[in-house]
């Protein structure tokens, strides 16, 4: 499935229904998240697939299965839940609920203004405990700027990866694309890493992601360099040249796109080297603004991002009316 106007009006619904109500907590008590589902499946096959007695090369072959299974299990579920809802007023609304627990609009907004708010109000330890959910670097030597870049910083990749990403694959391929991009992600998120215990059985599954995450990631800075247009204080054009001039130099191949379009926007200096799992990782700047940052730069860089996503969706709307 192609771009409809049936898988675009579902990621419309997805987002407003994400955004209007998240995750009920009592669903979430009474049958748990879709993403937790994936990550005991990930970690089943972590279990059984990446033991320490076995060979590298093993290993890297677990890592292709396991990759593969997600994939196949994540997408498989979501089409035969898919053609069990059928295209009907309640099928939809179905679809569209299951699809907005993939989305992560309006949850990482909450987690990021939790740190902003912690700078302001609560101090720096508290602080550092709230940006430690929400990022995977070492967080016990950041000072109030580290912390406050850490957390824009973490703002800018989500947006890319929680948000645009399982939108763009739901309006491909509808739940079947949302629900095995964010299988995929979650697995990265889980055994992606490059460590001694992952750095094989995680290789395809990074790779996998970085390939899912390229037009989504692009996407983002587009979203981000429109709303800093219509954004008081944002520079839509040094976002542009950011981007241009940043992107590309970032360690990830899709996390420079979102983040140097932020600092570019609002005059700030993101990324750089930084400590990850123990060890100093070296990275270039995105933008070239202030890096002393501070709970108001933080909030600044929220207003955009809220500003990104309603670019987002009325995007969507837009191309809805235009394909009915």
């Amino acid at each position: 499935m192609i771009i409809s106007a049936f898988t675009l009006a579902l990621a419309l619904a997805a987002l407003l229904i994400e955004a209007f109500f998240s995750y009920p907590p009592k669903v979430y008590a009474a049958i748990g998240h879709p993403v937790g589902w994936i990550g005991a499946l990930i970690t089943r096959l972590d279990g059984w697939l990446n033991a320490s007695r076995l060979s590298a090369e093993t290993r890297k072959t677990g890592g292709i299965a396991a990759i593969a299974i997600i994939v196949v299990v994540a997408g498989g579920a979501s089409y035969l839940f898919a053609d069990w809802a059928g295209h009907g007023i309640i099928g939809f609304l179905l679809l569209a609920a299951i699809i907005s627990s993939l989305i992560a609009q309006r949850s990482l907004f909450d987690h990021v203004d939790d740190v902003a708010r912690a700078l302001q109000l609560e101090g720096l330890p508290v602080a550092r405990e709230k940006v430690a959910k929400i990022v995977g670097r070492d967080v016990s030597d950041l000072d109030e700027a580290g912390v406050a870049r850490a957390a824009v910083e973490s703002l800018a990749e989500n947006f890319s990866d929680g948000v645009v990403a399982p939108v763009f694959w739901t309006v491909l391929f509808g739940l079947v694309g949302g629900a095995t991009y964010k299988a995929v992600n979650t697995a990265d998120s889980m055994i992606g890493h490059k460590n001694e215990k992952y750095a094989v059985f995680g290789r395809a599954t990074a790779l996998l992601d970085d390939i899912l995450n390229i037009p989504a990631s692009r996407l983002s800075a587009v979203w981000l360099a429109i709303a800093a247009a219509i954004t008081p204080g944002a520079n839509w054009k040094a976002a542009k040249d950011a981007v241009l001039r940043d992107a590309r130099r970032h360690r990830s191949p899709n996390a420079g796109w979102p983040e140097a379009a932020i600092a570019g926007a609002l005059g700030y200096k993101l990324a750089g080297p930084r400590v990850y799992e123990g060890a100093l990782v070296e990275d270039a700047y995105m933008g070239t603004g202030r890096a002393e940052l501070n709970f108001a730069d933080v909030k600044r860089a929220l207003t955009l991002y809220r500003k990104a996503c309603i670019v987002q969706a009325a995007v969507i709307a837009v191309v809805l009316i235009l394909v009915w």
